[in-house]
């Protein structure tokens, strides 16, 4: 027991207002909730319509075999769309290629997107005019965008191919060879990505007060211990949720490969999303494709359930 509990325990007019004052705290929490519960409605009115409903609908749907055309049959059939899933070398080798993926695109992204932070976030001369092109990728949409990197990715005409030739280097396949055509998609949705996470990292930047790092300048720390010590951990909780999203979507990841390679060369793009996607709309399996979506959003889970944990402080 604390010196002030001490105080409060032999002193009865001390303990007689905390009580009141503890009973003031409890009726005002009860009287506060219909008040909180009425401005969540609309939150979770939408939460419920446009996630929970959906994703229960697609629990159900993964437990059906379920085809499209005239004949369209809807049969339940349990688990056994998930039994077959786990016996299928196409869904193992998507699910492999979507967690390689996601083992090289997510520290790529966030370091980029960390570098260009903390260059956006420097004082200097025309940073303003230097932080619109760094943000230039996030206005850009992605069909667009897909477009703009299939033209320049091009193995006849393409502009990268035309520079490597230009300095004496052979042109490369790039999106048709089963060997690059993963680090290519990596590459665009990177691009696209690294500007998207600059913005939460160059916001818990300039969330920093500056007098922390005048202070230390004023002790003689270098440029590099003051990032070591002093930015990276007071980054830290925007750092977590930027890479535990940033996984959670590329997870998803869909849009790219359809438009780029359509899950090849040689299924080399064959992420778990596009398979899905086949499966339903190609296949017209759509149980079993639902199957795979609800696999996907295990593996979200999961990393959502990550950010919990690793955002949780001793103190909470």
């Amino acid at each position: 027991m604390s010196v002030s509990d001490k105080s409060i325990a032999g002193n009865p007019i001390a303990l007689g207002r905390s009580s009141r004052v503890a009973a003031i705290t409890r009726q005002a929490r009860r009287q506060s909730w219909p008040a909180a519960y009425l401005l969540l409605a609309p939150a979770l009115i939408g939460l419920v319509i446009f996630r929970l409903y959906p994703i229960g609908l697609a629990a159900w749907g993964s437990l059906h075999a379920t085809t499209f055309g005239s004949g369209a049959q809807r049969v339940f059939v349990g688990l056994d769309n998930y039994r077959y899933l786990f016996d299928t070398p196409n869904f193992w080798e998507s699910l492999w290629v979507t967690l390689k993926l996601n083992l090289v695109i997510n520290p790529v992204q966030i370091v980029l997107a960390l570098l260009l932070a903390v260059l956006a976030n420097h004082r200097v001369r025309g940073i303003k005019f230097y932080r619109t092109i760094f943000f230039i990728p996030i206005g850009i949409s992605v069909p667009i965008a897909a477009l703009l990197w299939q033209t320049m990715l091009d193995p006849n005409s393409g502009l990268l191919n035309a520079l490597l030739s230009a300095v004496g280097l052979p042109r490369q396949p790039f999106l048709t060879s089963a060997d690059q055509a993963l680090w290519s998609v990596i590459a665009i949705a990177s691009w696209k990505g690294v500007s998207f996470w600059m913005v939460f990292l160059l916001g818990g930047l300039q969330a920093i007060p500056f007098d922390l790092h005048e202070a230390a300048m004023l002790d003689g720390a270098s440029a590099t211990r003051r990032f070591l010590q002093i930015t990276l951990p007071l980054l830290k909780r925007t750092i977590l949720f930027v890479l535990v999203t940033d996984t959670a979507i590329n997870l998803l990841l869909f849009a790219p490969v359809y438009l780029l390679t359509r899950g090849g060369p040689e299924l080399s793009t064959n992420v778990l999303m596009y398979e899905a996607f086949k499966t339903g709309f190609v296949y017209t399996d759509m149980g079993l494709a639902l199957a795979m979506v609800m696999v996907l959003l295990g593996l979200v889970l999961l990393v959502v359930a990550a950010e919990f944990r690793l955002l949780q402080t001793r103190e909470e």
